[in-house]
């Protein structure tokens, strides 16, 4: 190796970023009674709670500033044209309270429309006159005047569909979407392909787990290209918690769409099952109460002596929760990790991506610098989740204190941004359909407990 000015650059950075990565591993170690904790409440009682959050202005704010961003569009948001799955999914059941369900129907069976013979989904689609990025556009017959497209470093696309159409059934109860037939088959036929295509084209038999491009958590990105969006020669697969998790759920999903039908229960319960056992066996760390970020297939992307289990990854533990493949004391565990690492970092939320970020230089995207976009940026698009989940679990206050800085940011800064800097500042797309959804859903969810109390 020479050593020039570059080179002592990156080792310096890499010394600074270890020292964070002991920091963070030592901090999230730390018993419960730490930070903030069941036991620990700042309200003498649920009913105080209870008055606390309906007294609280910013919280029907929030919901009227989220309602009103989705009552029109299903483009992810200000920044981008693209109608995403994985965004739509986040907030499709806060749009059905505001817009046309027939809209929101004729949405979702687009991407039946571009669904490949292997039962692959696509990311997204757009008008064909509005298709100016650099992506690999996919055609069909059927829908002419829009162009589809695969990011294939992701694996969550299948999963994300199988997910809104649930969302979909479950608040308009059209369980006649499943009967739609689409070039010859049924939504219910492609919803069971779309799964079959992660079994058979994105699983992995020696771990029993699902595997993508590497990524920083759920991100999509991969750090071996300047774009990093496509699976390439220079590509490394690995499992992640995320994906796993997010399939866990999509099966879940699927199983209570197709209730009557007692063999195909049977047998996508069992590969549920399965995937959960795998899951904390291969990725879950009992000691550091932490998933590993990666289980490389074919080796790192990173230099051998970057020890990347230091790493936390936020937005994967979060749907992992969902998922159902942590206990109600490890999900205490990880939300004490999540805050403590929000403190370390001195970031805004525990929306907080990963934490420590990747070193810089590490992705070949600039944008994936430390701390930025999906290398330690803050995201409500996923804290909202993990707010959700903790008042799933039953831990209502700790959901209300770590919402509020997420609730103050809508109102500083009057709508929902696509994610905030270290500092807390706004960056990215100026109006984030994703954190519109997710987090109106939290406030419904606190609103809806404190009103029962």
């Amino acid at each position: 190796m020479k050593f020039n000015k570059n080179n002592v650059f990156l080792l310096i950075c890499l010394a600074g970023v270890t020292t964070l990565q002991s920091c963070a591993v030592q901090d999230a170690s730390r018993p419960a009674e730490d930070t903030l904790n069941a036991e620990s409440n700042h309200f003498s009682n649920n009913k105080e709670l209870a008055v606390n959050i309906l007294n609280n202005p910013d919280l029907t704010l929030v919901l009227e500033k989220a309602r009103s961003i989705l009552k029109k569009g299903l483009n992810a948001g200000s920044g981008y044209g693209e109608v995403w799955i994985r965004d739509l999914n986040t907030f499709i059941e806060l749009a059905l309270e505001v817009q046309d369900k027939a809209e929101l129907r004729r949405s979702l069976l687009v991407f039946f429309h571009f669904q490949g013979k292997d039962g692959n989904i696509i990311d997204g689609y757009i008008p064909a006159e509005k298709a100016n990025v650099s992506y690999k556009y996919i055609r069909s017959n059927t829908m002419p005047n829009l162009l589809g497209h695969k990011n294939t470093v992701e694996t969550d696309q299948e999963s994300s569909l199988v997910q809104a159409v649930h969302k979909y059934v479950r608040k308009t109860g059209d369980y006649s979407i499943l009967s739609e037939e689409i070039n010859g088959l049924s939504v219910r036929q492609r919803l069971s392909m779309a799964l079959r295509y992660l079994l058979e084209h994105r699983y992995d038999a020696g771990y029993g787990l699902i595997w993508g491009a590497t990524t920083s958590d759920w991100g999509d990105v991969q750090p071996e290209h300047s774009w990093g969006v496509e699976l390439d020669s220079s590509s490394h697969r690995s499992i992640d918690i995320y994906d796993n998790a997010m399939f866990i759920v999509a099966i879940k999903n699927y199983i209570s769409l197709i209730a009557s039908e007692t063999s195909d229960q049977k047998v996508w319960q069992s590969v549920a099952d399965k995937i959960k056992a795998n899951t904390r066996k291969h990725l879950w760390d009992r000691e550091l109460h932490k998933f590993r970020p990666h289980i490389y297939l074919e080796g790192s992307p990173f230099p051998e002596d970057f020890d990347e289990h230091r790493i936390y990854y936020h937005g994967g533990t979060a749907i992992a929760i969902e998922a159902g493949i942590l206990s109600k004391e490890e999900v205490l565990q990880v939300f004490n990790d999540m805050v403590n690492n929000k403190m370390f970092a001195g970031a805004g939320s525990i929306g907080l991506t990963v934490y420590p970020p990747y070193p810089a230089g590490f992705f070949k995207n600039k944008s994936m610098g430390p701390f930025s976009y999906q290398n330690g940026g803050d995201w409500t698009w996923f804290g909202g989740r993990m707010i959700q989940q903790l008042i799933a679990y039953g831990y209502i206050e700790q959901a209300y204190q770590e919402c509020l800085p997420m609730l103050e940011r809508v109102r500083v800064n009057n709508g929902f941004f696509e994610w905030y800097t270290i500092d807390n500042q706004p960056s990215g797309s100026g109006t984030f359909r994703g954190s519109a959804g997710v987090l109106g859903k939290a406030v419904q969810m606190l609103l809806k407990w404190a009103k029962e109390q």
